[in-house]
């Protein structure tokens, strides 16, 4: 395995910490999407919140365009439409077993990473897991990914989970 990977497609960062030598984690963060993209980090974060009898908070960033003089924010998404996203990550978890809890983030597009490191500060998270849209590498490489943002600025381990991995 190569260094920062813990397993097929989940790449990490930041120090391991837990007893037995393994990883140990009470307060885990998970950001959903509206597009189901992260169901794979969100089943990922509930299993290893269960391990651990930890919480788990979900957070759901709603972006908004900048404002254009004379008029006021743009969300693509209303406020329904991402506390609707949110209730299903957290009854998902909950069916599971997890004790979870949400928020949901207004952002203004381009920060949606630091809206999530800021996330798992406020919430004194142990570790963040999410989710990495599938991409070509040379578009990653030139316009990076909330991902790569988010493991820059995180100041916890991070967790990435690639498409369709669990």
């Amino acid at each position: 395995m190569a260094r920062g990977e813990l397993a097929d497609g989940i790449e990490a960062t930041g120090a391991w910490s837990g007893h037995d030598g393994g990883p140990s984690f009470r307060r885990i963060l998970v950001p959903v999407d509206a597009f189901g993209r992260s169901s794979g980090a969100l089943a990922l974060a509930t299993r290893l919140c269960l391990a651990d009898a930890g919480k788990l908070r979900i957070v759901h960033v709603r972006v908004f365009d900048p404002p254009v003089k004379g008029t006021g924010r743009f969300y693509p998404e209303s406020s329904e439409d991402a506390t609707a996203v949110l209730e299903r990550a957290a009854a998902g978890a909950w069916a599971r077993g997890a004790k979870a809890s949400g928020v949901v983030v207004d952002c203004q597009r381009g920060l949606v990473a630091q809206a999530i490191s800021d996330a798992g500060q406020d919430f004194n998270a142990e570790l963040i897991v999410l989710a990495r849209r599938s991409r070509l590498a040379i578009s990653r490489l030139l316009l990076g990914s909330i991902a790569d943002q988010v493991m820059r600025r995180a100041t916890c381990p991070v967790l990435v989970v690639r498409p369709g991995q669990q």
